[in-house]
């Protein structure tokens, strides 16, 4: 896929492997996001409640 050449491992030398880095967090992200919803969708009635009515004559200001 890459290859990594001697100014980039310099880089990562000096700064630690920025897109390890990035691929983790974004993991991590993913994860947390997966485990929300799952919680969201198991603790809600299976019918969604909107939470405007569409029937309803918009406010006037």
């Amino acid at each position: 896929m890459f290859q990594q050449t001697p100014v980039y491992d310099r880089l990562v030398a000096e700064r630690g492997d920025i897109p390890v880095q990035v691929r983790g967090e974004a993991d991590r992200i993913h994860r947390d996001l997966a485990e929300v919803m799952r919680r969201t969708s198991s603790s809600r009635p299976s019918a969604r409640q909107n939470v405007v009515d569409p029937k309803a004559p918009p406010a006037v200001l």
